[in-house]
């Protein structure tokens, strides 16, 4: 009994490369059509998209104790918590909690409320560099009577953008990173308008310094009172002199406070006008555009050819 050598067959579902060709081949006027469409619709969306352009600060942590300072805090830290006082958490943590809170939900919605933004940051769509002015969306505010436009779900009448709407915005727009080798942190707006995105930038760290500063002289005040009262109210004269002590460096740290500008953040490097965008990337765009153009019409044919034709 001879033992037959069965070759193995193909397996019918395989696709050979010279029939893949040539079904691609067959259907190349569908293949260039679609791309064609797509690479065309890139460019239009490319050039529909607005400018925009980034202004960026670097900025240093200020030393706002002062050594000297420091050291007393960290002679008086304890005596301070036993107290029931907090004198201070260091320049490192007040440097991370500075940053936390620029770009925290409260702090950008009183930055855009302070400085009247609702309308550039809500309802701008770009900016018209010969007019050198911005270019706002008609459906959401009407610049003639000053009104917004957006429509309520619920009750259907017209509406300003709410908090949250304004800080998602915003928020998108502002960065915050810190480089971890040299401690400098950059602060950067990116806006349709260059010079306006440099004004923010200038008016974000000058507004985070005030608000630091302010934030430490409400801190300040209010140990200085509680130690005015804990020394009316104790007879031990060591205790007493412990609360004197205190309040010198509170005392201190009140007027470096009041004397500092630049009380969180020292600018390294202001911000300048940007002369060259940052978006669009339209080039990358049209690329991307007319590869999925072709991707898309190469699978439909593929699709046409083999799924449809074993329905059949």
């Amino acid at each position: 009994m001879q033992n037959q050598i069965q070759t193995p067959q193909p397996y019918d579902d395989e696709i050979d490369l010279r029939e893949l060709f040539s079904v691609l081949w067959a259907g190349k006027k569908l293949i260039v059509a679609v791309t064609a469409v797509f690479a065309v619709v890139s460019v239009i969306y490319a050039l529909s998209l607005a400018n925009q352009y980034k202004a960026s600060a670097v900025v240093s942590p200020a030393d706002s104790g002062g050594s000297s300072l420091g050291a007393m805090a960290g002679q008086l830290g304890g005596l301070a918590s036993l107290a029931g006082i907090n004198i201070g958490s260091g320049e490192s943590n007040e440097t991370q909690e500075a940053m936390e809170i620029m770009q925290s939900w409260g702090f950008m919605e009183e930055f855009i409320q302070t400085h009247d933004l609702q309308v550039p940051v809500y309802a701008a769509i770009g900016w018209d560099k010969g007019a050198n002015s911005l270019k706002l969306d008609d459906d959401l505010y009407d610049v003639s009577s000053k009104r917004w436009l957006i429509e309520d779900s619920e009750s259907g009448e017209n509406r300003a953008p709410t908090s949250w709407e304004l800080y998602k915005i915003f928020k998108s727009r502002v960065a915050v990173s810190q480089d971890k080798k040299s401690g400098l942190i950059n602060i950067s707006v990116e806006y349709y308008s260059p010079q306006i995105a440099k004004q923010w930038v200038d008016l974000f760290v000058t507004t985070i310094n005030d608000y630091m500063r302010a934030r430490k002289l409400e801190q300040v005040n209010r140990n200085i009172e509680f130690l005015t009262v804990q020394i009316e109210k104790t007879a031990i004269a060591d205790m007493r002199e412990v609360f004197y002590q205190l309040i010198e460096e509170q005392t201190k740290s009140k007027m470096l406070a009041e004397a500092s500008p630049e009380y969180a953040f020292v600018t390294v490097s202001k911000a300048m006008v940007p002369e060259e965008k940052s978006q669009p990337k339209r080039a990358l765009v049209c690329i991307l555009g007319t590869l999925l153009g072709g991707m898309l019409s190469v699978l439909w044919v593929l699709v046409r050819r083999y799924a449809f034709s074993e329905v059949d």
